[in-house]
């Protein structure tokens, strides 16, 4: 069975999507059409701005998505997926793919998404930290352990490899004590925030309004959500799980892994980067992955 997964933030780089503009009459026409939705030309930026353009907020998480979602829908008929996945904001790439969710609607809320997440990061100073060789629990255990600060387990990337979330000095605390348990590594990451955590909350009810108000449709094939790490097909669930993603963790590995149980052999990574083909291959090594840019 074929999954097709969509990654999140970080994954662009200067160029993405320009070939798609360039050689395909359907992918230039969603690409102005999303121009013309944002209000600014997201194109110039994503095919000759820089890697500064890139990294702000309101052009990344949206730019990613086009990649993604105009690359999926150019295959045409070769698009047939039995399940799909994405990767925090690749989740609503994986929604637009398999039907649940319109183009316009997907970039609103993605653009929406964007704002209030920036918004919050703005409000109060946090970050993010990488975490790698030491088991989930005992990560767990050390960050529920930083007393007077918030501190989370934000993303079960795959075995041995978690990104934690908090405030500055919770974080900070954190590494100290995670490198004192034997962790390989314990590196705060260059983000604006603490995204995943409590911290997103002001963003989560921001978003909750849109997506309420956002019609969702019965996706074409069952989505595997980073909240529950299910195949979800009902469009209530799919709703309150997308709110809830904002302050919850991402559970990469365990999505993977259900997706494997359910019978996925061949996951296809569509959009910029080839990072969610890296973190499959550590989750189970007997499966196919492959890539598409």
């Amino acid at each position: 069975m074929k999954a097709y997964v969509f990654p999140g933030q970080g994954a662009q780089f200067v160029g993405m999507g320009k070939h798609l503009y360039e050689s395909d009459p359907l992918a230039k026409e969603m690409f102005e059409k999303a121009n013309e939705i944002l209000g600014f030309r997201i194109t110039d930026l994503m095919f000759e701005g820089t890697d500064e353009d890139l990294r702000q907020t309101k052009v990344t998480q949206p730019a990613i998505f086009l990649h993604s979602v105009i690359l999926a829908k150019t295959l045409g008929e070769q698009f047939q997926p039995d399940m799909t996945a994405g990767h925090s904001l690749g989740e609503f790439s994986a929604l637009v793919a398999a039907g649940a969710l319109s183009f316009e609607d997907g970039l609103v809320l993605v653009s929406k998404r964007a704002m209030a997440m920036q918004k919050a990061c703005e409000a109060t100073p946090s970050t993010m930290a990488a975490v790698i060789a030491l088991p989930d629990k005992t990560v767990e255990d050390i960050c529920a352990n930083i007393h007077d600060e918030i501190v989370v387990c934000a993303n079960y990337n795959c075995p041995g490899q978690l990104v934690i979330s908090g405030s500055i000095p919770g974080i900070d605390e954190a590494c100290e004590k995670l490198l004192a348990a034997g962790a390989k590594r314990a590196l705060k990451l260059k983000v604006g925030g603490a995204f995943h955590s409590p911290l997103m909350e002001p963003a989560r009810a921001e978003l909750a309004e849109a997506i309420e108000a956002t019609a969702f449709n019965k996706p074409a094939c069952p989505v595997y959500q980073n909240v529950s790490t299910k195949a979800e097909t009902c469009p209530d669930t799919i709703k309150s799980n997308l709110i809830a993603q904002l302050t919850a963790p991402v559970r990469w590995t365990q999505s993977v892994q259900n997706m494997i149980a359910d019978g996925a052999t061949h996951f296809i990574e569509l959009g910029p980067g080839a990072v969610l083909q890296g973190l499959i291959k550590k989750i189970n090594k007997e499966v196919t992955t492959e890539g598409m840019q």
